[in-house]
């Protein structure tokens, strides 16, 4: 059994504004000693950037994912792989990142990882069908990699701000989609209809984002090697529930990345139209991923609230998909604030079921890289079905199985428990 919390709903929210995911410090390696940080506004703006180029890559695809097909003799299925691989690169290379913080500073990792990531969305661009795959391989292990990282960076130099920063990193992340949703047809009609400048041009911001790094990665910052193991994680029942729901509901996110501007079209709205009304809906997210988590931990646990934003989100998944078009937009907006509540809570939930810092990062990286591995199936499926359908209504099965699984495994994930398991010092 895990043991039950007695925090009140104020020590829940000072626990979440303390104790944000370092993934550095894993079971049996390091934890980094906090440096003093000489231009704090310069580390800033450099999370920011970094944050705004780990969706791009995703969310540029869906949008002008017809055209791609057919400049390249794509069927469905092979799209739908299109979609799945940076999911699923997501979660296979997430537990490489402690490693090569470990060996080279996270720092100098990720300025290697955004060149990285450049390489990947030019080479899907420019290269044809072998190069469509093997950047979007590129890419999604660039973007898992950093995504790891990011994170205990924010915790380490910002330990009075964590929550606050926290927030702002969630902000950058949708609002990096969002731009990528919103602009890549735009671009592509600018470059006479050439997807591949379209694509391409998201190389830019990642090339930016390195220059602004550049002073963090030259400074670095030594290793305090205090090693702890973490014991009993993988098997704690609570940890796989934390786990599947992160999973479940990413599963879906991920499916709107790839896939709905392609419902759309095929419902009748022009690329352009179906970009912006993605786009739309990622802006949306800015709203319930700041405010789900502050209302989540002011019950006694969090089974209502993870009830009540997968719902709002499968209210809007549904709508998009079968509802009169006149309403879309108001489909799009219900979508958007029930995903950003989803995935924000599916963060909190890692912090909230952890008794320290150490297992937090511990349970960080099981749940990004089993979740994200789990969620690359759901892009798959949906490709998979529209090609053997023809059409997109049974797409509406996938949804229910996904969402209500997300309820199921988050209604244990939500109790006011921790994960049974020992952290001690070696």
């Amino acid at each position: 059994m895990a043991e039950p919390m007695t925090q009140d709903a104020p020590a829940r929210e000072r626990e979440l504004e303390e104790l944000l995911i370092d993934a550095e410090a894993d079971d049996a390696k390091v934890q980094q000693q906090p440096p003093a940080l000489q231009r704090p506004w310069l580390l800033l703006l450099g999370l920011v950037l970094v944050a705004l180029n780990l969706r791009p890559a995703l969310s540029s695809m869906a949008p002008v994912l017809g055209q791609v097909s057919a400049g390249l003799g794509l069927n469905a299925s092979e799209a739908g792989l299109l979609t799945t691989l940076p999911v699923l690169c997501l979660g296979l290379f997430a537990p490489l990142a402690p490693v090569l913080a470990r060996r080279f500073g996270s720092e100098r990792v990720i300025l290697g990882i955004l060149l990285t990531l450049a390489l990947g969305i030019v080479v899907r661009s420019a290269l044809g069908v072998v190069g469509v795959f093997i950047g979007s391989v590129m890419a999604g292990a660039s973007i898992g990699i950093i995504g790891v990282l990011l994170p205990g960076i924010v915790k380490r130099d910002f330990p009075q701000h964590a929550g606050t920063l926290t927030g702002v990193y969630t902000m950058a992340l949708c609002l990096g989609a969002a731009m990528a949703a919103g602009a890549t047809v735009p671009l592509t009609q600018h470059f006479d209809d050439n997807w591949a400048f379209g694509l391409g041009f998201w190389m830019l911001p990642a090339l930016l984002a390195m220059l602004v790094w550049l002073p963090q990665a030259r400074q670095g910052h030594g290793l305090h090697k205090v090693a702890y193991r973490v014991r009993g994680l993988w098997r704690d029942p609570l940890a796989w529930q934390v786990t599947l729901y992160m999973g479940l509901q990413s599963s879906l996110a991920y499916i709107v990345f790839g896939w709905l501007p392609s419902i759309l079209i095929g419902r009748g709205l022009s690329p352009t139209e179906a970009g912006l009304v993605l786009s739309g809906s990622v802006i949306v997210q800015l709203i319930s991923s700041l405010g789900a988590p502050w209302l989540a931990t002011r019950g006694k646990d969090q089974r209502l609230a993870i009830v009540i934003v997968m719902l709002v989100t499968l209210a809007g998944l549904f709508g998009c998909l079968y509802a009169p078009i006149d309403g879309l937009w108001g489909w799009a907006v219900l979508l958007g604030l029930g995903q950003g509540g989803t995935f924000a809570l599916a963060l909190t939930l890692i912090v909230l079921r952890s008794k320290d810092a150490h297992v937090a990062a511990n349970l960080s990286s099981m749940a990004q890289g089993v979740g994200y591995t789990l969620a690359s199936m759901g892009p798959f499926a949906v490709g998979l079905v529209h090609d053997l359908t023809g059409g997109w209504a049974a797409v509406g099965w996938i949804f229910a199985v996904l969402g209500v699984g997300a309820i199921v495994f988050g209604l244990g994930a939500g109790r006011a428990l921790h994960v049974q398991v020992s952290s001690e010092k070696l």
